[in-house]
């Protein structure tokens, strides 16, 4: 019987390694610059990086504004330049006690992941925000009330929910409140149009399906691009940028469309 036990256990062991092994984490940024992404700010053209907003320091993408006079709404994304349709995504967060107070109030302790993207070359100079759906990131206020992170947010789309489509700009994970600078590790599996999983920490926070086009928030984007009720297959991953500092590292992606 021992036998059988140990036999069984190298099986596992050798299976898990196989598995293990056959994963090509590709990585998305490589810790020295963002040659391979592309920046897109409010008020601003493609590829202008205003203020130096998206920098790398220290091998992390760090979001911050020491050199603006004004926050003037300057929502900005950092998009990755190849777009995908079925993959996990893995990536670590921090933010940091630097907030512009010149900022909408909400922006406090947030940002964001967007996936499904419309192209950054086809988002127009005074278009708040990139059609596209939001892993949103939340830390704890002052006021020490629940505030999860690994929610869902939709500029310009919708995601069906329990079923059905859900009107909320906004849907709250299950996560835990993180206060603080700790750095929190999330990671999203996506399945074309079909099913989202968040996990925050290694626990899954929220499940939602088929992500699509239609819903608000978004302003000033090119009317022919946004065709309410068309499903999103795929698109580009961007960073965020709203007003809060914060701090990303070990942003790394598997490919699962050779699965589906």
């Amino acid at each position: 019987m021992k036998k059988i036990i140990v036999f069984t256990l190298l099986i596992i062991v050798s299976l898990s390694f196989v598995t293990a092994k056959k994963e090509k984490w590709i990585t998305l940024f490589n810790g020295k610059d963002i040659d391979n992404w592309t920046v897109k700010i409010y008020h601003h053209e493609v590829g202008d990086n205003y203020g130096n907003t998206f920098r790398v320091e220290d091998g992390l993408i760090k979001v911050r504004y020491d050199q603006y006079d004004h926050f003037q709404d300057r929502f900005g994304h950092l998009f990755f330049n190849t777009p995908y349709s079925y993959y996990k995504l893995k990536f670590d967060y921090r933010f940091t006690g630097i907030w512009r107070k010149d900022a909408p109030e909400y922006t406090e302790r947030n940002s964001g992941v967007m996936y499904h993207s419309q192209d950054p070359k086809t988002i127009l100079k005074e278009q708040d925000w990139p059609i596209s759906v939001e892993f949103q990131l939340l830390a704890g206020l002052d006021d020490r009330l629940a505030r999860p992170t690994g929610n869902m947010c939709s500029p310009g789309t919708d995601v069906v929910f329990h079923g059905v489509v859900d009107p909320r700009h906004c849907i709250s994970s299950s996560s835990k409140t993180y206060f603080g600078d700790q750095w929190v590790h999330a990671e999203m599996i996506v399945l074309g149009d079909s099913l989202v999983t968040h996990i925050i920490n290694g626990d899954t926070v929220l499940q939602y399906s088929k992500p699509q086009i239609g819903g608000g928030v978004a302003h000033g984007y090119d009317p022919t691009l946004k065709i309410d009720g068309k499903l999103l297959k795929s698109g580009f991953i961007a960073l965020q940028s709203e007003g809060q500092e914060i701090d990303f590292k070990n942003i790394k992606l598997l490919d699962l469309s050779n699965q589906y």
